[in-house]
């Protein structure tokens, strides 16, 4: 009986070091970006693992680490948001 009862609290110990290694490793991000948005042009880069490219009219064209867009609405009138496809770079 006492063999079993040392085997069962083996079994919570390593269980439970196993959850705790597990939960204490969290996972980062896959990428990351910059967006700096003033008034004008708006800079969207890359800082780690991905490629950009402009999608707003379909995919033609090259990933980048980063571009530039703007409109010209001049004055307190917004610019229309845009489509940005981004892509892991491994």
């Amino acid at each position: 009986m006492t063999r079993k009862a040392l085997a069962v609290a083996v079994a919570l110990t390593l269980i439970s070091f196993g959850y705790v290694m597990g939960k204490a490793q969290t996972s980062g991000p896959d990428f990351e970006l910059i967006v700096d948005a003033p008034p004008g042009q708006t800079n969207i880069r890359c800082v780690r693992a991905c490629k950009l490219m402009w999608v707003e009219r379909g995919n033609s064209g090259v990933p980048q680490d980063h571009f530039t867009y703007g409109c010209e609405g001049g004055g307190v009138q917004r610019c229309s948001s845009g489509k940005v496809g981004g892509w892991v770079d491994r």
